[in-house]
């Protein structure tokens, strides 16, 4: 993952060196213009692209125009609905935000590197977007550890912690400071240079932004411990967080199961017939609903974050292997298919672009109200002639189809609780009933 948009773009490709010397002394003709002939060669054989590199550059404008749109919608809707300002959207936001800026000024570089083999853009701007992109990839990370810290407490045990808002906006400029104190040897490693040193009064082709060490030793260290506080380590402590929420929330018997739903309607049965008035039942009956739509929402919240976080460490295993491999224990060094090893890396870094177009995706298909919102957007933007009073009817009719949404979502959840739940309200019926013939008699 470290400088991604950069440097391992072409160090990847060190044998290059080689071939293009051989190429250049092997089609140089005295007869003619040199550096035409240079550049005619160079742009034929490695600047034209490929036709996997037009496949890759349809898929990078596609990702860029889904991760912009979806990642800004989000935190509208989180800024434009007080109910949806919970300590968990805000965390999303914030992963919004960092997948913006990382589309917006890592994506477009990362593109160019990647079809011409070549950095265009300045020492200064070495040294800024890799750490921009790192920083961004830091951020991502701590927000999903934060999003599993808090779901964990909230659910397996929630009288340690109590989260809120306020801790949460904490937690988020912590995590900021954070990740861009500990990028910083990024930028400073930083460097362009050339590729082929006799071409560099000739040409700007080939210039790299490449990481430049006093010794071996240190960015090996320093990307084992990369990918070990980037990735590895905190995707550990998620998957076990997350792996304990799952058995809380599906293999326990919490409320909504049928067994402890029988078994609270059999107690409120008793109570019911023990007591004249039927107030005392209805309060346990809102209780136990209470109950089994909470456990339900928390379902589906968890179920969105696990989906999240397995995409995320998806799009990003391949980036962090290749580094690893390259880094670490140079196994590309003395490469003789430098193509395939070429396409591996632009592809992983096209993946890591995808993930930020992937969240919003996710968000729409498995949260309601997320879902809602986005239509509403789109729904403002292809309607934005209408009067004002027409769009507020349109509004309101759009907030109580979200309502009516999310209550037929949780009344189809889990078929053993609607099947319980319908017991206990035919039960409740013959009850009152039974009230009402005691009372008339």
């Amino acid at each position: 993952m470290s400088g991604v948009t950069a440097n391992s773009v072409c160090e990847d490709c060190s044998p290059l060196l080689h071939e293009l010397n051989t190429s250049v002394e092997s089609t140089h003709d005295p007869s003619v213009d040199g550096d035409d002939e240079l550049l005619r060669y160079i742009w034929r054989e490695y600047l034209h692209p490929k036709q996997y590199e037009w496949v890759l550059i349809a898929g990078y404008i596609i990702v860029f125009f889904i991760s912009l749109i979806g990642n800004t919608l989000v935190c509208i809707a989180v800024w434009k609905n007080h109910h949806m300002r919970t300590v968990t959207n805000y965390f999303i936001v914030n992963l919004s935000l960092a997948d913006v800026l990382v589309t917006i000024t890592c994506l477009p570089a990362s593109l160019v590197v990647d079809i011409t083999e070549t950095w265009f853009f300045g020492q200064t701007l070495c040294k800024v977007l890799p750490y921009v992109q790192t920083t961004s990839v830091s951020v991502s990370v701590l927000t999903l550890s934060c999003i599993a810290l808090d779901r964990w407490y909230a659910i397996c045990h929630p009288l340690m912690f109590k989260s809120t808002a306020k801790r949460a906006r904490k937690s988020i400029v912590i995590i900021w400071i954070v990740s861009c104190v500990i990028m910083i040897p990024q930028a400073i490693v930083m460097e362009c240079s050339s590729m082929v040193p006799e071409l560099t009064n000739r040409t700007s082709l080939f210039t790299v932004c490449d990481e430049h060490w006093g010794d071996e030793i240190y960015p090996r260290v320093y990307h084992i411990c990369f990918f070990i506080v980037t990735y590895l380590a905190p995707l550990c402590l998620m998957v076990l967080a997350y792996i304990q929420i799952f058995h809380k929330l599906w293999c326990q018997q919490i409320p909504g199961t049928s067994s402890v739903v029988q078994r609270k309607w059999r107690s409120l049965q008793r109570s019911a017939q023990s007591s004249t008035p039927g107030e005392s039942a209805r309060i346990r009956t809102n209780a136990a609903a209470a109950e089994i739509k909470q456990i339900r929402a928390r379902r589906k919240t968890a179920r969105m974050l696990m989906v999240v976080l397995f995409v995320f460490a998806l799009c990003y295993l391949p980036i962090s292997v290749l580094n690893v491999m390259k880094r670490v224990f140079g196994a590309f060094d003395n490469t003789s298919d430098r193509e395939t090893v070429y396409a591996w890396f632009t592809f992983s870094h096209w993946l890591i672009y995808a993930n930020s177009a992937a969240n919003p995706i996710i968000y729409n298909f498995l949260s309601g109200k997320f879902r809602e919102e986005f239509k509403a957007a789109f729904s403002c933007c292809c309607c934005e002639m209408r009067n004002p009073k027409e769009e507020h009817q349109i509004r309101g009719r759009t907030s109580t189809d979200s309502r009516k949404s999310l209550t037929t979502q949780l009344s189809h959840f889990d078929n053993v609780s609607r099947i319980s739940e319908q017991l206990v309200l035919t039960s409740m019926g013959t009850l009152r009933s039974n009230d009402g013939d005691k009372t008339t008699w």
